[in-house]
């Protein structure tokens, strides 16, 4: 159980009550710093070189959180793990509107022009390329468990589709694609509208390949985010994104080509654990929308092009 007074303490914050997360998922804690609100959240491993990272981002023009300055040490550990204490951000939520989804593909195309060519920041390097068709067999098990439950029949397409995507994994991994650094997981619950987009949330930042950051924006940009439509983006919506993206990041003919293998891929490295593991989600109305979404767009995605 995570005690959230400990880790406030650590940075010199006192609360007499045990502290509530504003995020469900994980610790994520709203205080007061002076005359301002700051939020306490937990940060990965390679705490230093995220910072390093994301300060530069900030230094070049990007919207982005970095560590507020202390009296003690920002980032701090905490029984082995890593916190973090960035400003609270103010400002209104993604609502799915044309010109929010445009400036988030702007966002995303400046932060990729501004990584170096190398992985100068050290930042945790995408490896993933090991799954096998048993895990994909138990996953698809569950997930037709869990839709049964909810009343729902999945296309038996499915199974074959994360089966080629295992077949192909490796092919992927030796094409030497372009990376990138990136904070990753940029989606709408990780950004604030100020009325541009403000990511505030840049902890899982990592080294990988442009493309499966790309594909990651597309098939869960709408995941856990109640203002959001239930489903990914339709196809001009994602030509919308894909307009702000190429305001500042060109692409290359050998990414498009890999394009429809790396979708594949980041559905079975994202989203089937997701629709595995978490059971309640498939009884939850507007997840459930987004799964279906979801399933429809691995199976057939032809549309959504990087052109």
């Amino acid at each position: 159980m995570t005690n959230g007074k400990e880790i406030l303490a650590i940075f010199g914050f006192e609360t007499k009550e045990e502290p509530v997360s504003i995020y469900p998922y994980s610790p994520v804690y709203r205080v007061k710093y002076g005359d301002k609100d700051v939020v306490v959240k937990r940060t990965q491993k390679r705490a230093e070189n995220v910072m390093s990272y994301t300060n530069m981002l900030k230094n070049k023009g990007v919207n982005v959180v970095t560590p507020v300055k202390l009296h003690v040490d920002n980032p701090q550990n905490f029984e082995g793990t890593n916190f973090v204490v960035y400003p609270f951000i103010e400002g209104t939520k993604y609502s799915g509107q044309e010109n929010e989804i445009y400036e988030a593909g702007k966002m995303l195309g400046h932060i990729h022009s501004l990584s170096p060519n190398t992985n100068a920041y050290d930042l945790l390097n995408y490896d993933v390329y090991d799954f096998n068709k048993q895990e994909v067999e138990e996953s698809m098990e569950a997930i037709i468990q869990h839709a049964h439950k909810a009343g729902i029949e999945i296309d038996s397409t499915l199974k074959t589709k994360l089966l080629e995507s295992v077949a192909v994994q490796q092919e992927l991994n030796g094409a030497g694609l372009p990376h990138v650094a990136t904070p990753h997981d940029f989606k709408a619950n990780n950004l604030v509208l100020t009325p541009e987009p403000y990511l505030i949330d840049p902890d899982n930042a990592t080294w990988i390949p442009r493309i499966f950051d790309l594909a990651l924006v597309l098939l869960l940009f709408h995941n856990e985010h109640e203002k959001a439509p239930n489903r990914v983006f339709t196809v001009d919506e994602w030509k919308q994104f894909l307009l702000g993206y190429k305001e500042y990041s060109a692409l290359t003919d050998q990414e498009k080509h890999f394009w429809d293998k790396a979708k594949q891929h980041v559905f079975l490295d994202e989203v089937m654990w997701l629709m595995a593991e978490y059971e309640e989600d498939w009884q939850n109305p507007a997840q459930q929308k987004l799964f279906n979404s979801l399933i429809q767009i691995v199976i057939d995605s032809a549309d959504y092009r990087l052109i």
